[in-house]
């Protein structure tokens, strides 16, 4: 039977999983957040696929894992087993940890999972502040974060624009400058406005708290994998030739 699942498994391995859930939990000062894929949003959806990804969630709170390798390997017999059952790809993609004073997170459906860490900040702040993430999709804490290299990547693509609308390389110059700074805004928590409020910068709304943020992570289901549309009734009869 084991053999046979491990046979299984191998066959839907190629498949591209780029479906199913992130799962979110602080315990103390850490906050834990897991993507685990399979292929379809109707076996996301599968008591046995969402009890599987909660497994995993709570192994890793209660050993503190952080790498992802460590899950892949004590969770590969459930795995198998769990694939031969469902008939679909699964895979256990990344975990991380948020280490903060004050931590909160923010579920979007199963599809978007948020973990934001503060100082001076209330549980309602910081509720709000990982719903705001959630929904804004910042790469960056502060303008100041940006790496210098996303800044020069984006210099250059303005620049180009700036050239090509015909003007001297000197004014190209003066207008990319002013734009960049806008584009570290908007890459940024803080330089963002709030999305509950939007006269307000999430930065100007922390500064009348007396709050930081200290940092956050946003995931998101499938984000960065490349997937293959399919036909349906193509699917549907590949499936029964399977079988």
């Amino acid at each position: 039977m084991r053999k046979s699942g491990a046979i299984k498994a191998a066959k839907k391995a190629g498949n591209v999983a780029a479906d199913g859930v992130i799962k979110t939990k602080i315990e103390g000062n850490y906050g834990y957040i897991l993507e685990v894929n399979c292929q379809t949003d109707f076996v996301a959806k599968d008591g046995g696929f969402q009890a599987f990804a909660d497994k995993v969630l709570d192994a890793a709170v209660a050993g503190k894992i952080s790498d992802v390798e460590v899950l892949k390997a004590q969770f590969e017999e459930e795995r198998v087993a769990l694939v031969a059952k469902i008939g679909e790809n699964i895979n256990i993609r990344r975990i991380a940890v948020l280490e903060g004073d004050v931590l909160g997170s923010y579920q979007h459906g199963a599809r978007i999972g948020v973990l934001v860490a503060a100082k001076g900040a209330d549980e309602e702040l910081v509720k709000q502040l990982a719903m705001h993430v959630a929904a804004s999709k910042p790469e960056f804490v502060k303008p100041e974060d940006v790496s210098a290299e996303v800044v020069e990547k984006e210099y250059q693509v303005q620049l180009d624009i700036a050239m090509q609308s015909g003007k001297p390389k000197e004014i190209a110059e003066k207008m990319v400058e002013g734009r960049m700074k806008k584009f570290t805004g908007e890459v940024s928590l803080t330089g963002q406005p709030f999305v509950m409020e939007p006269s307000k910068s999430v930065g100007q709304l922390l500064k009348e708290h007396n709050a930081d943020v200290t940092g956050f992570i946003r995931f998101e289901v499938g984000e960065g994998i490349e997937k293959v549309e399919t036909d349906f009734a193509a699917e549907v009869a590949a499936m029964s030739k399977q079988s």
